[in-house]
């Protein structure tokens, strides 16, 4: 997911979303709908958070420390996870608790005309807003879908921009239609009832988001075809002919770690064995160009562990090669590091 996508998506979000702020509570002030102060504080706690993803993408692209050698890439990650919880204290906690309070203590909707007018203008900006969202995703989610872009995605901006929209649509057609009822009825409870729905909308949004950007804090692995390309740029059939096991980190949306013991023979000179190792990183970054950090150690191929069927290379938490009867010894062996 490229970072400009995802900033475009994002800046026109915000700007949708500062100005529908404006306007719902503006309208909350001439009706007293609490729908209308639920939906403003929903808007104000988006655009709050789409501050919070640029300012997560800008800290992203500092330079690496020696304090931080593998740089700030996840930063964006950090900032995402920030957003679902403002999202579920701020716009869902504030949306359930007004809810409550309105259908306890219901009143009659005043000045109908501003919040039906700021909800249906709220809701073209909202809809200009998710329609870019959803065309800067098309052209990064290919064949998957929309459910598995959004768990599949290294990139967090994009999913939650796309999540926010969707929230907002809907919550803004809860607002609509809670706002009318009252309306239609004489029965302020029914403002409430919208009101509560939003909050209830909100915290489920927020909890998806939460679980999402979890997964992807804790450090995830490339996807299934990224781990393909770089498992058959490392094999030369040369001098490195097998793959004993293979682990990728994403350090940030777009810098992938990959760490691997890789397969020679036993008469291979050093030379040889760091041209090779040399040569295979040209490969994998060819192949995936953000596997940006590469570490190989080279291991000796046992003929008599192979006949053995045993696997001693293998460490707890490793991908299995895709080569079969790549079956290594561990004594003895240089380490190469690049």
């Amino acid at each position: 997911m490229s970072a400009s996508g995802g900033t475009k998506a994002i800046v026109a979000a915000l700007g949708a979303n500062l100005a529908i702020a404006v306007a719902k509570f503006v309208a909350f002030l001439f009706s007293g709908s609490s729908s209308m102060l639920a939906e403003s504080v929903h808007s104000l706690a988006d655009s709050g958070n789409q501050g919070l993803l640029l300012l997560g993408g800008k800290r992203a692209k500092r330079e690496a420390t020696p304090q931080h050698p593998f740089g700030y890439g996840r930063e964006r990650y950090i900032y995402a996870f920030l957003v679902s919880i403002v999202l579920f204290s701020v716009g869902g906690m504030f949306a359930v608790y007004e809810g409550y309070e309105k259908i306890k203590h219901p009143h009659e909707i005043e000045a109908w005309y501003w919040p039906v007018g700021v909800l249906v203008f709220a809701i073209i900006a909202e809809g200009i807003s998710f329609r870019t969202a959803i065309k800067e995703s098309n052209a990064l989610r290919g064949a998957l879908s929309w459910k598995e872009f959004i768990r599949r995605a290294k990139a967090p901006e994009l999913p939650v921009v796309l999540l926010e929209d969707l929230g907002a649509l809907i919550g803004l057609v809860l607002a609509l239609a809670g706002v009318g009822l009252a309306l239609g009825t004489g029965n302020g409870i029914w403002d409430g009832i919208g009101t509560l729905c939003i909050g209830v909308l909100l915290i489920l949004i927020a909890v998806v988001l939460a679980a999402e950007t979890k997964s992807l804090l804790l450090g995830e692995a490339a996807g299934v075809e990224e781990v393909e390309k770089i498992k058959a740029a490392l094999v030369d059939g040369d001098v490195v002919t097998g793959i004993i096991h293979m682990r990728t980190l994403h350090l940030g949306p777009e810098e992938l770690l990959v760490a691997a013991k890789i397969a020679v023979e036993h008469d291979d000179t050093a030379v040889e064995v760091a041209n090779a190792i040399n040569a295979a990183e040209a490969r994998i970054r060819e192949a995936v160009p953000i596997a940006r950090v590469i570490y190989l150690e080279p291991d000796i191929y046992s003929e008599s562990a192979a006949a053995a069927g045993t696997n001693p290379g293998k460490t707890s938490g490793g991908q299995d090669a895709a080569t079969p009867g790549a079956v290594m010894s561990d004594t003895a062996t240089p380490d190469t590091a690049h």
